[in-house]
């Protein structure tokens, strides 16, 4: 039986505890493997046979090779685990960060040079109406024209 998590009510963030943990365990070891150098080069010459040597589900090997980051991350993925990925590939945490958030990594610098996303309506689900996720626009494609 899973504990009382109050901290589930934080709009966008999947908490990383010990029930994400235990579901990304095989996800986020793969991942630290990719820090060995033969290790990157096999997955990178076999994406999908590398992946099946590992005891993911198959939900977590789609969205690997899919790249989907927020995927990789409801499915028990550490995001510091994950950045083995992207480095794998060459991309900065930046470019990574930015392409979860919908937008660009130049998008994605400008605001967190101006401080980050703002508070308001990021507090908590039901924060005055504005912390549902379908209202939360992220980059340039989510915002509405004028806005």
């Amino acid at each position: 039986m899973a504990l009382d998590k109050p901290y589930l009510d934080v709009p966008g963030t999947t908490i990383f505890d010990a029930e994400q943990s235990r579901k990304g365990y095989a996800l986020n070891q793969f991942c630290m493997s990719l820090m060995k150098a033969e290790n990157r080069a096999r997955f990178k010459a076999n994406e999908r046979a590398c992946l099946d040597e590992w005891p993911m589900t198959e939900e977590q090997k789609q969205a690997v090779l899919a790249r989907d980051l927020n995927r990789c991350i409801a499915l028990g993925g550490n995001i510091y685990f994950l950045a083995k990925i992207g480095a794998t590939d060459g991309k900065s945490f930046q470019q990574m960060a930015g392409s979860m958030t919908g937008m660009s990594e130049q998008e994605y610098r400008d605001m967190m040079i101006k401080g980050g996303r703002s508070i308001e309506g990021n507090r908590y689900i039901g924060e005055d109406g504005d912390a549902q996720a379908h209202r939360q626009p992220q980059g340039a494609a989510g915002r509405k024209k004028g806005a």
